[in-house]
């Protein structure tokens, strides 16, 4: 598992191990953002959690960052606001822009979807030794700081 040069794991290794964990942390992911109260897709969840970030949106900043048309986006928000999780108002600046922000069970969902996340997390890790813990954090930090230029690796793929 060494690369050619003697220098640690090879790339492809350490790719495949990272993918098998992010598929890993993806069920996770799919399964705790499951509650009995409210079952929302993946793309609602991740809708809820922009639209959280931003405290308030409107549609086409949404639509943006969904990387979805506006009418497609348009369509999730129904479902959303439907669903009692999401609110749509005009904007104080300019009535024809739509707003969007996240009712009080909107809050609620995403903050009880972030409990089971820990919660699961912290049953996981629990199960590794101290020194593995140390080793993830440190190979995290790492990879956050590599990846926090994303178009570094976009330039080079």
């Amino acid at each position: 598992m060494t690369s050619s040069h003697g220098r640690g794991p090879r790339t492809a290794d350490v790719s495949s191990a990272v993918e098998a964990a992010a598929e890993a942390l993806t069920a996770l992911w799919d399964r705790t953002q499951r509650t009995p109260k409210t079952r929302v897709s993946p793309s609602q969840m991740q809708a809820l959690a922009i639209v959280e970030r931003h405290g308030q949106i409107n549609l086409n900043g949404l639509a943006a960052e969904l990387d979805a048309i506006p009418s497609s986006a348009s369509r999730l928000c129904d479902r959303l606001q439907a669903a009692g999780l999401l609110t749509r108002a005009a904007s104080v600046h300019n009535r024809r822009e739509v707003m969007l922000a996240l009712t009080r069970d909107g809050r609620a969902l995403l903050a009880e979807v972030g409990r089971n996340r820990r919660q699961a997390l912290a049953l996981i890790l629990g199960d590794m030794s101290p020194a593995g813990r140390e080793a993830l954090l440190t190979g995290l930090a790492e990879f956050n700081a590599a990846a926090h230029d994303a178009t570094s690796w976009e330039r080079r793929a």
